[in-house]
């Protein structure tokens, strides 16, 4: 019961069953949630006594309710919830239908949410815990044809920013996880490509192949950066924002330093905006 327990949206799974692999490999306790937890089955089989696969559709309230109380109730704490549900849109914003953004606000911003809020009072109350939010290097710039995923992760990323001001006198903490490109399914199965507009067939061309071409050709570890990750939550300073991948210290380092940049060539206009007198 004592030891360390990590609870995993979109577990079965990409990203989230490499976390929980790592996980089981270090000894922790894992809840590896999904919206079919059928897909979860293989997981359970591996280390049954330190496994716990519940269903979980982070658009679904009383869903995310059930399996918090299941791990509770399985292991008595959660000490890192890492939110990893989500999906991607390939498309220009003009390409992109109302209903379509707002699905996807709904999973990768409003899910996460939800989650968190569902397990902040048990965190609390143990005076300890860490909230990681997968984000992405979108989550920080964004790119022709990505602008609905980025907001949703930089939506995402905002929220995360206030609320690990606010859990820090509660012992909790939250990270933002901004990995590149990396060795899962997402680019096969997790990205829905919009119609194409004439307009933007031949500009973002570029994007919308390197989007398809580059599945099964990421270069990086998922493995790794589960490892990545939890080095990070036991380091004396977790930081706020963790980059993982070449592609995405590379992409943040010479958006900070164009943002730097912009800040110094225009402080003086922008400084001289106050009241006269």
């Amino acid at each position: 019961m004592s030891s360390t327990t990590w609870f995993i949206t979109g577990a079965s799974s990409g990203f989230g069953l490499s976390f929980a692999r790592y996980a089981l490999s270090k000894g922790y306790n894992v809840v590896a949630t999904a919206r079919d937890p059928a897909k979860l089955a293989a997981l359970q089989a591996e280390v049954p006594a330190q496994v716990l696969t519940t269903a979980l559709d982070v658009n679904d309230k009383a869903s995310i309710a059930a399996a918090v109380e299941a791990a509770k109730a399985r292991f008595g704490r959660i000490d890192v919830l890492i939110n990893n549900a989500g999906y991607g849109i390939v498309g220009a914003v003009e390409e992109t239908p109302d209903t379509e953004l707002r699905a996807l606000m709904e999973t990768n911003f409003f899910g996460a949410v939800a989650v968190t809020q569902a397990v902040l009072p048990l965190l609390r109350r143990q005076g300890s815990g860490t909230i990681v939010n997968i984000s992405s290097l979108g989550g920080q710039l964004s790119y022709g044809g990505y602008g609905a995923y980025s907001a949703s992760k930089f939506a995402l990323e905002g929220l995360s920013e206030a609320l690990a001001l606010e859990l820090a006198p509660f012992g909790v903490k939250v990270m933002i996880v901004e990995p590149g490109a990396f060795r899962t399914g997402f680019a096969g199965n997790a990205l829905r490509h919009m119609p194409v507009l004439p307009p933007y067939e031949e500009g973002l061309k570029p994007v919308r192949d390197f989007t398809t071409g580059m599945h099964e050709t990421q270069p990086g570890d998922p493995l790794k950066a589960a490892a990545a990750i939890d080095m990070a939550l036991r380091a004396e300073k977790t930081p706020l924002r963790l980059q993982l991948g070449e592609d995405s210290v590379t992409a943040v380092r010479s958006h900070a330093e164009a943002l730097l940049a912009d800040l110094a060539a225009w402080e003086k206009v922008g400084l001289d905006t106050r009241i006269d007198g």
